[in-house]
């Protein structure tokens, strides 16, 4: 199979076909995990992804396989997985679906994604000598954590270290994230602003610009209790559900937050133009909980395909 290099992939990610796509698709799934990337060429996201996806391919190879179908020329595919934006990624175990997600991710979210859905990691070789495994070296116990300092501290401390090395992005990225914690919000979309193109789609430039957002979505909203009113008053009331999981997610509380957006999600997936998906997109770049995370993007599998 000569793979598409229309769109940037390499040998790892295979183009597949109606014609193909029962042998490289179904009967692979039954071997191992295969992921499918939904995408087209005028797609600007997709075409961001697949050299993602060409990465995760090669440092999981032999644990899951990655596959791309070009929805302009496999229209009867893209129709039976439902698929209505792009780009859409849908893993298949044992011929079935059995998880995805929407929009552009990082390779560290992908990775973690894909973790619960792989069979272990092969074990090292035992070292030549005799067959006898090395001993592992002892490790010394991880100290504590230090407490997180006051938000105005972490802010001074990262406009310290950004004036001692203003072209490291490291530092960027640290002083736009100790805003946004500060609630320093315009002089963080400021500083957003004038990242350089190459860390306008990084992590951290990602999750500031999402937290940002829900601020702006929270600008003239009620508070939490009066929501939870609306709400109690009416278990439809979309625009209050919506709020609320923002505010939730502001608060730090994250389980809190996605349950609500995994509701409206169940409730009506139309709502505001697909608004519960795109807010549970962006809420997952601002979760720290990899677990919660993962069982969030399974449960909103489970609603989408």
């Amino acid at each position: 199979m000569t793979p598409d290099n229309s769109a940037g992939t390499h040998a790892a990610v295979t183009s597949v076909t109606s014609a193909t796509f029962e042998t490289e698709v179904l009967a692979a799934s039954m071997q191992m995990p295969v992921v499918i990337d939904f995408w087209a060429p005028w797609c600007g996201p997709c075409r961001q992804l697949s050299p993602i996806l060409d990465q995760v391919a090669a440092e999981l190879a032999g644990r899951v396989k990655i596959v791309k179908i070009n929805t302009d020329e496999e229209m009867e595919l893209a129709s039976l997985f439902g698929i209505k934006s792009l780009p859409t990624v849908v893993l298949l175990k044992n011929g079935q679906p059995a998880d995805g997600f929407m929009g552009l991710q990082p390779a560290s979210v992908i990775r973690q994604w894909l973790e619960p859905h792989l069979d272990p990691a092969p074990e090292q070789p035992a070292s030549p000598l005799l067959g006898i495994e090395p001993e592992p070296a002892p490790t010394a116990a991880a100290p504590a954590a230090a407490p997180a300092p006051p938000p105005e501290q972490a802010l001074a401390q990262a406009r310290e270290k950004l004036a001692a090395a203003p072209e490291l992005p490291a530092n960027m990225h640290a002083l736009i994230t100790a805003l946004v914690a500060a609630g320093e919000l315009d002089e963080a979309r400021t500083r957003l602003a004038d990242l350089p193109a190459s860390e306008t789609e990084s992590e951290p430039a990602r999750r500031a610009r999402a937290i940002l957002g829900f601020h702006d979505a929270l600008a003239q909203a009620p508070k939490i209790a009066e929501l939870d009113q609306r709400l109690q008053a009416n278990a439809d009331d979309h625009e209050a559900r919506h709020l609320l999981a923002l505010r939730l997610l502001l608060d730090g509380d994250h389980p809190a937050a996605l349950d609500a957006l995994l509701e409206l999600l169940h409730r009506d997936r139309q709502f505001g133009d697909d608004l519960a998906r795109k807010t549970l997109v962006q809420a997952l770049l601002v979760v720290d909980d990899p677990a919660l995370a993962s069982a969030t993007r399974r449960r909103m599998s489970s609603l989408l395909f």
